[in-house]
């Protein structure tokens, strides 16, 4: 691919003192408009999206490398995008600085680099330029426990880096404002299977659980339904997976060691004994109230049950006593409980906000996934290119809607007077015309992750455009 990994070898941690915090961040805006062709993505090369990165198959187990978000490829299917929601809303507001901290993206690069917080941010700092920020742990200088702080790779066959953790952390600096795709970041080498055949890299990957086969339904999928690339709208949305994100400290506690895909255990568990309908998640009480139920029914559960995976309550962090022992206006479901409105708002307040300012997306009637090839017209329902690599014309008409997600389209698409086009985190080949479009057209903003147009786009006579 374009550029390469760079591969240093993990270094004795060494302790050192953190420097003080100085300067403040400019809080970087978030996009609210649900059509701004500026944002589009354009001319990326093929290799770019490969995940092959050259220089690393001589990587060994504990070694640090050097990459960009565009390297890796996922090992699971679906995320809690509600986790990604409120870590973009906090990116997004202004609330951290007016507290006089930095904000959240900073830190947040920092510890996934294996260097603490954020030490200093200038003016106008980005993700994409580490220069413009420092962290309080100079590299070379990393601590036992701010390795274990990173992301993990494997290095599969042809030197293609597999992310086994961090999906969430790594979607989050994609979609932040000022990340993308070529943010860098360093990773720590779990293992280097390059020289495996293709088979057997998978029977390892499966055998170390280093690879989550379910979809957000707890159904099985195969390898070849993994996204290929980072980027929200490429990953299904698992809401148990959020939900578990958000009992974090009130239900059960992540540890260092813990099991690999640990909150996807815990929300198949809980996908079986909490049904999320009965809750309005657009508002902030009932969310609350979603969340003590699974947590509770989280530290009832006696330490011994076996949850899943072979594992325990206890082996996957079951907390003794629910909130940690503390009153629910403390700890951390307090914390939680907080309104956007306060200085300080919970993580559930940042991702309802943001939530409320993604375009609903109409429901599928039919769907079209894996290798197509043939022109493709769509006349009526909904239409949804849901993983798909085609290679043809898209052709739809009046009253019919397109969603594209996470697909690659070699060929022409054109829509006239289409009730909805939704189009995010896509390879377009080929020219694309949205005409008179009656309902909504999106195509970048909230929930959308950037397209790559390689061909003139045109939108004319559709609202919000």
């Amino acid at each position: 691919m374009t550029g390469s990994a760079r591969v240093r070898p993990a270094r004795s941690a060494v302790a050192s003192r953190a420097p003080g915090r100085r300067g403040l961040a400019r809080g970087a805006g978030v996009l609210t408009c649900s059509l701004l062709i500026g944002q589009i993505l354009t001319g990326t090369p093929a290799a770019a999206q490969s995940g092959t990165a050259s220089g690393v198959t001589s990587a060994r187990a504990g070694d640090l490398i050097d990459v960009t978000l565009d390297q890796l490829r996922p090992t699971q299917p679906s995320l809690g995008y509600d986790q990604i929601f409120y870590k973009l809303g906090r990116y997004g507001s202004t609330k951290d600085e007016d507290r006089g901290k930095f904000n959240k993206r900073f830190d947040d690069w920092c510890e996934t680099n294996g260097q603490g917080v954020a030490a200093s941010v200038d003016a106008g700092a980005a993700l994409t330029d580490p220069s413009s920020f420092t962290c309080a742990i100079p590299v070379g200088q990393e601590t036992e426990d701010s390795l274990a702080q990173m992301k993990t790779v494997v290095v599969g066959p042809g030197g293609t880096l597999y992310l086994t953790d961090g999906h969430h952390s790594l979607t989050s600096f994609w979609e932040a404002a000022d990340g993308g795709p070529k943010t860098p970041i360093r990773l720590r080498v779990s293992a280097n299977l390059s020289r495996l055949s293709t088979a057997d890299f998978w029977k390892r990957m499966r055998a170390e659980n280093w690879v989550w086969l379910k979809d957000e339904k707890g159904d099985a999928i195969t390898v070849s339904q993994l996204p290929t690339r980072l980027g929200l709208s490429r990953f299904h949305d698992d809401p148990y997976r959020s939900l578990v994100y958000f009992t974090r400290g009130i239900g059960y506690e992540q540890a260092n060691g813990s099991a690999e895909f640990l909150e996807f255990l815990w929300g198949g568990w809980l996908r079986d004994r909490i049904d999320l309908s009965r809750y309005d998640l657009t508002s902030l009480s009932s969310s609350l109230d979603a969340v003590r139920d699974a947590s509770k029914a989280m530290t009832d559960l006696p330490g011994d049950t076996v949850v899943a995976g072979g594992r325990t309550a206890d082996e996957l962090g079951r907390l003794a006593e629910w909130n940690a022992g503390k009153k629910e206006t403390k700890g951390e479901f307090g914390d939680l409980s907080l309104p956007l409105s306060d200085s300080k708002p919970g993580k559930l307040a940042f991702a309802l906000d943001y939530r409320s300012r993604v375009p609903a997306t109409p429901a599928c009637t039919r769907t079209v996934t894996g290798q197509r090839a043939g022109a493709l017209l769509v006349t009526s329902g909904t239409t949804c290119l849901d993983n798909a690599r085609l290679t043809g014309v898209v052709l739809v008409t009046s009253g019919a809607s397109l969603v594209v997600r996470g697909s690659d389209i070699t060929g022409a698409v054109q829509t006239v007077g289409a009730d909805t086009v939704q189009i995010c985190g896509s390879s377009l080949t080929g020219a694309l015309s949205v005409v008179g479009t009656r309902s909504a057209v999106t195509l970048s903003g909230p929930g959308c992750t950037a397209n790559t147009f390689r061909g003139p786009v045109s939108v004319t006579g559709t609202k919000g455009a």
